[in-house]
């Protein structure tokens, strides 16, 4: 029988560096989620005891860039378990490392799933919240998963097909050893990295400007793990915009390289959510996108009703 005692928080700490910033100059958002994983990863696998894999991380919203050389505090608490799965709630907050004095950046919820050496899922110990406090964020979490399910009754049923004709980027690469986690795969974290970036490049080519950044990214579904040494194409495509905003649905999708890409299988889904933004940090006019196609006017429909969703649920808290 061990005596382990389970931990339900933890908190990584460390500079933000050079390295890190995207195009805007700040740390990229590509970044950020990379540091949500690890932190809801240190989390998770604290509660379980077991090697645990990101199943889903929902609604990060971007409130205020993090900058380089800003201390980053990355806090992530187990709120709510089922069988094998842990709800997760990660925050991040930074600001200068002379005052001590952080702000946050911030907060999503994550789903990770405990799994043995077989990669089956595996039971975790029951959390009980022993506070108000732990109490209101366990309700929180359990709300957020009837959303998860209203989003993902939205999504069946809509096309990614060649008869669309929206703007879109494709990205194809090999993943390296160095994408590897601590389970022998591709690490979640570089996964949503790689969704931060070939929408930047889709938000480029579209607003015709370089100077964007996420300010949403939702819905990330993980579906199937991802290989080293996999043939990797990362697919971003517009689907709405607004007088500011670009939506863009983005699937990850991966397989045996010797296979072709015919063979590839989707393994990551998620919408972000992208804004131009001027030297102050005010969004900027982006140019209108009109659907042609009944693929196009189907998920731009889609876009508009997985945000009305959301503000639904957000209006409820």
């Amino acid at each position: 029988m061990s005596d382990r005692i389970p931990t339900s928080r933890v908190t990584l700490r460390f500079l933000a560096a050079p390295t890190d910033a995207g195009h805007s100059g700040s740390v990229s958002a590509g970044r950020v989620l990379e540091w949500i994983d690890k932190a809801g990863f240190a989390a998770a696998a604290g509660w379980s005891g077991a090697y645990c894999v990101t199943a889903y991380v929902g609604n990060v919203r971007f409130t205020r860039p993090v900058e380089v050389g800003d201390l980053v505090e990355a806090t992530a608490e187990v709120v709510r378990t089922g069988r094998s799965s842990m709800d997760v709630i990660v925050t991040v907050s930074s600001g200068p490392p002379r005052t001590g004095e952080l702000v946050e950046a911030t907060r999503c919820l994550m789903v990770f799933v405990a799994v043995d050496g077989d990669g089956r899922p595996t039971p975790v110990p029951t959390f009980v919240p022993r506070s108000l406090g732990e109490e209101l964020q366990q309700q929180w979490a359990a709300r957020r998963a009837e959303l998860r399910t209203l989003v993902e009754e939205a999504m069946q049923g809509q096309t990614y097909s060649e008869k669309g004709t929206a703007p879109r980027v494709t990205l194809r690469f090999l993943a390296a050893p160095t994408d590897v986690n601590w389970g022998g795969k591709v690490h979640g974290g570089i996964v949503m990295r790689w969704i931060d970036e070939a929408a930047h490049v889709l938000a480029t080519q579209w607003a015709g400007d370089p100077s964007n950044v996420a300010i949403f990214t939702g819905g990330v579904r993980f579906y199937r793990p991802l290989r080293i040494g996999h043939l990797v194409e990362v697919e971003a495509r517009l689907m709405h915009t607004g007088p500011h905003a670009m939506h863009i649905g983005v699937h990850v999708r991966s397989g045996d390289p010797a296979a072709g890409a015919d063979a590839l299988a989707e393994t990551t889904y998620c919408r972000t959510v992208f804004v131009r933004i001027n030297a102050n940090r005010r969004a900027l006019p982006t140019p209108t996108w009109v659907p042609v196609s009944d693929e196009d006017r189907a998920l731009d429909a889609h876009a508009l009703e997985l945000s009305e969703i959301r503000k639904e649920f957000d209006a409820r808290g």
